[in-house]
């Protein structure tokens, strides 16, 4: 990995990591990113309003030219969806707190030929500068196997104490003393965040936002009955891996996960809410693929999966225990018999794949789709304040049913 860090228009090599910015308080802009085709080299060009800290590295299966830096605003478009120069696309966003990322997709091995920031002129920002230079997948392999036996190879500790305090309240593992309360712990997953966008619908409604949007509606609604405790895998836009998000729920000893998602499919006839559990086997076809572009969440982020540990991994894939399964299939079958007499639901609004976010061991767990973004209804419907609060209110009622049966609340 190669760290290098602008400053104004000074450029200085690191071997330690990134430098703080002296503009803490103000983040830098990257505005603009395009591709040009040399004759042996592709181009890529980043206009940066401010200065900038960053570090590259490259990626296979498949082949990805991944940007790390200090946090920056984006103010960049969707990349386009034709392959230029080799570029088969981008994507951009928070990682975690204090660091961003861009992950550009390749369709065949690239090297980094030369990297450098071209100084105002015409332009008034800074423009970051990246030639590739097509190789072999021999040597582009070789090269990623190198960059990961060097010792830095993680990300640093770049947080605020105001940072630091709310990661650790995420994680803190309440022991059994504190978890003594009437009120059931609900850990909500707003899926996708950060660098991976998940689906971009019809309108342009990114998955991301408006999983966010719904989690805290959600949450509010749970909140306020007295009956549970909520707790958000992600509060912001942030990127937060798969296994984090099992983590989350594992250390909070919660009751019961949900993981909200809102699909999208190339027949934008299909619309309405689905409720997943875990299994082995899909139950179909579609609830097959689902499960497969969910599980790449953290391949689409620039995570390099190879370098996780045994321990990690088995994490990941280890089967959840019967006994889970069942009360998850349970809880799901409670929820499906109350959403679907607010909302429109799928027409079999229950489902099983195998979704490597919903493997806490012991803990029931669904994927709620909320609705298709690739149908113009549902993603209308997604974006309105009266669809969350009928979906937060249905949820309420599964719970209810789920942990009160025979009892009646008023709603």
């Amino acid at each position: 990995m190669f760290y290098v860090t602008i400053n104004g228009l000074s450029l200085t090599g690191m071997n330690n990591g990134f430098a703080q910015s002296s503009h803490k308080n103000v983040l830098s802009v990257i505005k603009n990113l395009r591709l040009g085709v040399h004759e042996a080299k592709t181009r890529i060009v980043m206009d940066v309003k401010g200065p900038i800290t960053y570090r590259y590295f490259l990626l296979a299966n498949p082949y990805r030219l991944v940007l790390d830096m200090l946090e920056v605003d984006f103010e960049l478009n969707p990349a386009p969806r034709n392959s230029t120069g080799g570029v088969l696309g981008y994507r951009f966003g928070l990682l975690k707190p204090g660091i961003s990322r861009v992950v550009v997709d390749l369709s065949k091995p690239f090297l980094v030929d030369k990297h450098f920031i071209i100084k105002p002129g015409a332009k008034p920002q800074n423009r970051l500068v990246i030639d590739l230079i097509p190789t072999t997948r021999s040597k582009f392999l070789a090269y990623v196997r190198k960059s990961r036996n060097q010792e830095v190879v993680g990300l640093p500790k770049l947080k605020s104490e105001e940072q630091k305090q709310q990661t650790a309240q995420e994680f803190k593992k309440k022991s059994p003393q504190e978890k003594i309360s009437k009120s059931k712990i609900i850990v909500l997953d707003p899926g996708h965040g950060g660098v991976d966008p998940g689906a971009i619908g019809i309108q342009g409604t990114y998955e991301k936002r408006i999983v966010l949007m719904a989690a805290k509606s959600i949450k509010k609604i749970l909140s306020k009955s007295g009956r549970y405790e909520v707790i958000l895998t992600r509060k912001s836009d942030r990127f937060i891996p798969l296994r984090n998000r099992v983590a989350i729920a594992r250390h909070s000893q919660a009751d019961l996960f949900i993981s909200l998602h809102a699909d999208s499919i190339k027949n934008g006839a299909v619309r309405g809410a689905t409720v997943y559990t875990l299994s082995e086997n899909a139950s179909d076809r579609e609830a097959a693929q689902l499960a497969e572009r969910e599980n790449k969440s953290d391949l689409i982020a620039g995570i390099d999966l190879n370098a996780e540990s045994k321990e990690v991994t088995d994490i990941l894939i280890d089967l959840v225990q019967r006994e889970t399964m069942n009360q998850s299939a349970v809880f799901a079958g409670a929820v499906v018999q109350e959403i679907t007499k607010k909302i429109k639901t799928h027409r079999r609004p229950h489902k099983f794949a195998g979704f490597a976010v919903l493997k806490a061991l012991d803990i029931p767990s669904i994927l709620l789709e909320m609705g298709y973004l690739s149908n113009i209804e549902d993603e209308t419907l997604l974006n309105t304040n009266l669809f969350q609060k009928k979906l937060g209110l249905a949820i309420l009622q599964g719970l209810d049913r789920y942990f009160f049966k025979g009892q009646t609340f008023k709603y």
